[in-house]
């Protein structure tokens, strides 16, 4: 009976031990929840007084965006024009690039060299945003305008390429990461039908991964969307609706900073904009999450 005690005593000390642990993990993941949640409530409740002077129509179908003029006009068509084309130029660089990259490392490259690669591209991840900003100010705006003597100095065109290049570790490494997670024998019976190595690679492991790739996908989106530093300096910070690349433009994110840094009062309209704003790059942000979850899905069925 004496040595049953320490066991039953052992038991119960090990259930209080693990409940603590689920306790504690529990209320990590319930901490982001809530912070999403508080963000959300946040930037709604600061954005009711600003909608209650701006119809939401007019926020929305309004072409200028001049909220500190005397003659004010809240349309935030044309930031939304400047971060939709900067994410889609830096988009059409860092997929291709990083589905590449993933690919090549994880289906073909020697281990030696996956080794060495794969911490340079985190560390590429790992330079300051503003870094990025000058070197697309000071070194890719003039290359363009070697190509396009009209480029003007402040562009979306080289904005958008240097972010494609800042978010390609993002893509590549977590996409590489998936296609390494595919079992070894599906890759086998890949072989075994005839397949070549480049076939199994693109059409076997790939869309087998492709749910991890499409996080890649929905990162590296979210990323473009919210950068900051590179479009305040090398796009300008000038609304201008326009879907010309190679056309100055300021995005949502760099108007927050612009604002942000300003001497407007607290409460004015002004200041509430910023709320209005980011309320919408929430929402933007939250549609690219739903495409992304939507042609995962219908992937996912297809194979």
């Amino acid at each position: 009976m004496n040595s049953m005690q320490p066991t039953l005593a052992s038991r119960r000390s090990r259930r209080i031990r693990e409940r603590a642990i689920e306790t504690v993990l529990f209320l990590a993941a319930l901490s982001s929840v809530l912070t999403t949640f508080a963000i959300a409530a946040i930037l709604v409740y600061e954005s009711i007084p600003f909608f209650r002077i701006v119809p939401i129509l007019t926020f929305l179908t309004d072409t200028q965006w001049t909220p500190l003029f005397d003659n004010a006009h809240y349309g935030i068509m044309p930031l939304v024009a400047g971060t939709t084309v900067t994410t889609g130029v830096a988009l059409l660089v860092a997929i291709p690039l990083g589905t590449i990259i993933a690919i090549y490392l994880s289906e073909f490259a020697p281990h030696n060299l996956r080794e060495i690669v794969k911490p340079f591209l985190e560390l590429l991840g790992a330079v300051p945003t503003v870094v990025f900003g000058y070197f697309a100010l000071i070194v890719v705006t003039p290359i363009l305008q070697k190509l396009l003597p009209s480029l003007p100095g402040f562009n979306m065109l080289s904005a958008g390429i240097v972010m494609g290049i800042m978010i390609i570790p993002y893509v590549s490494s977590v996409s590489e990461d998936a296609m390494r997670a595919v079992p070894m024998h599906i890759r086998e019976g890949s072989y075994a039908m005839g397949a070549t190595r480049f076939q199994t690679a693109v059409r076997v492991v790939f869309p087998s991964a492709f749910s991890g790739v499409a996080a890649a996908y929905i990162l590296g989106i979210s990323r473009a969307v919210g950068e900051t530093m590179v479009v305040a300096i090398a796009a300008g910070m000038q609304p201008n609706l326009t879907w010309d690349p190679t056309q100055p433009a300021a995005t949502i994110t760099a108007y927050i900073v612009q604002v942000s840094l300003g001497d407007l009062p607290h409460g004015s309209i002004g200041y509430q904009t910023i709320f209005a704003a980011g309320l919408t790059l929430m929402l933007i942000t939250l549609v690219f999450n739903i495409a992304g979850y939507v042609l995962k899905k219908r992937v996912r069925e297809a194979y």
